[in-house]
């Protein structure tokens, strides 16, 4: 298979553009909520991103905030892509990429340096591997490199107290996200559900919890992609600029 890369618009920003790569997973909805829909508070001063891809993430938040930005991935093409991509975008002063491993991104400096941290996981579990993909989506997809325990316990190390942690990931696996968070003194408190349709039951959720923060959880409305004739919601118009256009 050749090599595909490319220079897209972000979906609904056309003064940011990203390099993708066919060998890679491109950004998809998931990325589109978690940029959109995550809490950045008036004080917040360091934001960081956990499996950062592309940087699509850090992107789509330079354009809510003039916040310092950083993003960490492991795997090399990505990284490669997403300093390619600060680069196009003139955002070296506002977005740092790391190529690290995030297990050894948590250092004794960094301890409670970050106000708000994202992540779009993987999500789904090293048993459960689809031999058909490349090597890079296998990692993004599955829990090779860093699995769900792992990555809730370096948020919480890494992040302020009453810092937020804004997460994306499969609804199947929501008890199991709220009780490692919990475990690590992170305390939900907003929760989304993406459906396909309104007759479809959710595949994504979107939950956003606070170190040793206080008990209080906001069950929002529920985030529809589709209309049942086929046609896009409001809502997901709204997040992807389509009804600027």
């Amino acid at each position: 298979m050749i090599k595909m890369e490319r220079i897209n618009d972000i979906v609904g920003y056309k003064n940011r553009r990203i390099y993708q790569d066919t060998d890679c997973f491109s950004f998809s909805l998931d990325s589109l909520i978690l940029g959109n829909f995550s809490t950045i508070r008036k004080n917040d001063k360091r934001i960081l991103d956990i499996c950062t891809g592309n940087g699509i993430i850090p992107f789509i938040l330079s354009l809510r905030c003039d916040k310092k930005i950083e993003g960490v991935e492991i795997q090399d093409k990505l990284y490669e892509l997403a300093i390619k991509s600060n680069k196009l975008n003139n955002l070296e002063d506002q977005i740092t990429f790391y190529h690290e491993d995030i297990k050894d991104f948590v250092t004794k400096d960094r301890l409670g340096k970050y106000d708000l941290i994202t992540c779009n996981p993987p999500y789904f579990k090293d048993n459960d591997i689809n031999n058909n993909l490349t090597m890079e989506k296998t990692i993004a997809r599955h829990e090779i490199k860093l699995k769900l325990d792992e990555l809730i316990e370096c948020v919480s190390k890494l992040l302020d107290n009453n810092g937020t942690f804004s997460l994306v990931h499969r609804s199947e696996r929501i008890a199991e996200i709220i009780d490692l968070l919990n475990k690590n003194n992170l305390e939900v408190k907003r929760l989304k559900f993406i459906y396909k349709n309104c007759d479809s039951n959710a595949e994504m959720v979107f939950l956003e919890s606070r170190k040793n923060g206080n008990v209080g959880l906001k069950v929002e409305k529920p985030f529809i992609v589709y209309n049942l004739d086929g046609s896009y919601t409001d809502e997901y118009k709204h997040i992807t600029e389509e009804v600027l256009k």
